[in-house]
């Protein structure tokens, strides 16, 4: 492999550089935007700041043209996100709909759907969410239960999703539901837009232990939906859901934030005191360090390998499962290992006096787990490289 990139793409990136150097916002501090700052204020700044992208040309930069993107290549998405990264940029407001449902509706949606919502969705004019995980069916998708009844025009929908990602600030929900319950549970769903002002729709936020709260239970009681809000064939909703799940991953492979967390915590050893000394200065730290910073670049490494798969055009193959499964359980060592480092003062939360660091790693420890659930579990992910990869029996 080339790890070189061409005068074009250098090109690209130059271009995205003065560009950030120019708009991005003077006062961002992404320090307090982090760390500081409320949910709805956090919101606000990610809102403007994607309107700014959006003016700019720079939203979506992968989607096509006539879509509104600006047709970047595989290779400059990836400039683009290290770029992001860089400057620590705010990610988007309308992450899901950029990441999931934007692509979805480009791939199964009708015509009138696509010149409906998808420019919405590049200018932050409309929020959405994904209607997938249930009480009783969370990484096994094929076992939802959320039922949509036919009835003349419309469906009629009934059920609830749990860990609902942004719906109490979503306008739209992409939403997975049954709609011959009688069929195998791979068939018989359907793909259906909602709008989450209709009548029947309850959201109840739900607060994890970190404090954050983007995570939502929906009730949906009798709510009618158009059928001409239907993405692909009435049964064709398992498709559908496979395709939003390898958009999803290949994002997260993009952009689990291994690399943040490794600059973070190099900082951090280089002002923790370990035995009267720089905790950089110890052996045992810095052979860890050393480790973190191998498996960073094996997973950067890992998602070329998967870009050079797309490139060759082959379809997304294992390497979002695998890129997924390490970045995740990467975070989660990266974050305990600084917890190990400032022993008892790993625990105190955000605003204590002497917390260190703002107490930002006790909400980060608390905060990488999640990643390990969210997309498919580390256990799916498992399943899928051992099956699919080694080939291995089910268990």
């Amino acid at each position: 492999m080339d790890f070189h990139f061409t005068p074009q793409e250098e090109a690209f990136r130059h271009e995205l550089r003065t560009w950030l150097e120019a708009n991005r916002p003077a006062d961002y501090d992404p320090e307090k935007f982090a760390w500081e700052m409320d949910a709805d204020e956090r919101f606000r700044c990610q809102l403007e700041w994607q309107k700014r992208l959006y003016e700019g040309g720079w939203i979506g930069v992968h989607w096509p043209r006539e879509y509104g993107g600006r047709g970047a290549t595989l290779i400059e998405q990836l400039i683009f996100h290290e770029e992001m990264e860089r400057v620590q940029a705010p990610p988007p407001a309308n992450v899901l709909g950029l990441l999931m449902a934007g692509p979805v509706i480009m791939h199964w949606g009708t015509e009138e759907q696509k010149k409906r919502y998808l420019p919405r969705i590049l200018s932050g004019e409309e929020i959405w969410c994904e209607g997938l995980s249930e009480p009783g069916a969370g990484s096994d998708l094929a076992s939802l239960q959320t039922r949509a009844a036919e009835d003349g025009d419309v469906f009629v929908v009934n059920g609830q999703k749990v860990w609902t990602s942004w719906a109490h600030r979503a306008q739209f929900c992409q939403l997975f539901v049954r709609t011959n319950p009688e069929a195998p549970k791979h068939q018989g769903m359907a793909c259906l837009i909602v709008d989450m002002r209709t009548p029947g729709i309850t959201v109840r936020p739900l607060v994890q232990i970190s404090g954050d709260a983007e995570f939502n239970e929906v009730f949906f009681e009798n709510v009618r939906v158009p059928k001409a809000n239907l993405i692909g064939g009435k049964d064709q909703g398992w498709q559908v859901l496979v395709t939003t799940l390898m958009f999803e991953r290949s994002g997260i492979g993009l952009d689990l934030p291994v690399d943040s967390t490794f600059h973070q915590l190099c900082t951090l050893v280089r002002r923790v005191q370990l035995n009267g000394v720089p905790a950089n200065q110890d052996a045992m730290v810095r052979q860890q360090i050393a480790q973190f910073a191998i498996e960073c670049k094996a997973i950067r490494y890992n998602v070329l390998r998967h870009l050079t798969r797309r490139l060759k055009g082959n379809p997304p193959g294992p390497e979002g499962s695998i890129g997924k499964l390490a970045g995740s359980e990467l975070g989660v060592r990266m974050a305990a290992f600084a917890s190990q480092l400032l022993g008892p003062y790993g625990s105190l939360a955000l605003g204590e006096p002497r917390a260190v660091e703002r107490g930002k790693w006790a909400r980060i420890a608390l905060g990488a787990r999640s990643l390990t659930i969210a997309g498919g579990t580390s256990e799916v992910q498992r399943n899928i490289i051992g099956e699919r990869v080694l080939g291995l029996p089910k268990g």
